[in-house]
């Protein structure tokens, strides 16, 4: 069966529209990770950036997705009771995936500046939860075991209302039954906060829901051991 391929809305020209459009969501970000170790901010990219984005995560077809799974390298494995959305990992090949990943570099150097993290690089992928799909309850990153330290996720959804379910649900640090926060998936929602503290979820989505999940991530390279990627 031909793949069916949508039209592109525009054509994104590299560096032509700022990611930032102002200081006040990033100084806020910084201090909220410093006060408590997560942060959810809105409108934390330029309106056209957020959009261009949006843009281009609605374009891909399914057919060039892939079924998220739990676990990486050879521990990965796909599991629908725990997750059931669908990825691409964002390489720089397009410009908006450059500019896009040239924005969080910049962040990771402001928090590096700030806070002392020791990040050294970012992952990232676009996230496709069609109807009915969710991930259950769980940390990015296990104490000890990762380089994970900062989760983040972007929003790409126009005009998400309530009873449309695939909110993020944070949970406390120190008591993971205790609810700390529930966000609904809106356009230019960003979320950060420490990967190895925060068990989170996604609720189930009754309507196509997108994002951007990333990874600041610190170099576990050793004499003995090569770090991975993804």
């Amino acid at each position: 069966m031909p793949i069916e391929v949508q039209p592109v809305k525009s054509l994104y020209v590299e560096n032509s529209i700022p990611a930032f459009s102002r200081e006040e969501p990033f100084s806020n970000l910084l201090m909220d990770l410093q006060t408590k170790g997560w942060s959810v901010q809105d409108d934390f990219f330029s309106t056209e950036f957020t959009q261009a984005l949006m843009d281009e995560v609605e374009n891909i077809h399914i057919a060039y997705m892939q079924q998220a799974g739990v676990g990486r390298k050879q521990d990965h494995q796909v599991v629908l009771d725990t997750r059931r959305d669908y990825i691409q990992w964002i390489d720089p090949d397009k410009p908006i995936k450059k500019d896009f990943l040239r924005a969080m570099e910049g962040l990771r150097v402001a928090l590096n500046r700030r806070l002392f993290l020791g990040l050294f690089d970012y992952e990232a992928h676009f996230a496709r939860y069609e109807k009915g799909a969710f991930y259950e309850k769980h940390l990015d990153a296990f104490k000890g075991e990762s380089n994970r330290i900062l989760s983040t996720v972007l929003y790409l959804n126009e005009d998400w209302q309530d009873g449309e379910g695939g909110e993020l649900v944070i949970y406390d640090e120190n008591d993971p039954v205790i609810e700390i926060g529930r966000f609904y998936p809106k356009k230019g929602r960003f979320a950060v906060f420490l990967s190895e503290c925060f068990y989170h979820e996604v609720v189930v989505a009754n309507r196509t829901r997108h994002s951007i999940a990333g990874w600041f991530r610190i170099n576990n390279t050793t004499g003995m051991t090569l770090d991975p990627d993804q």
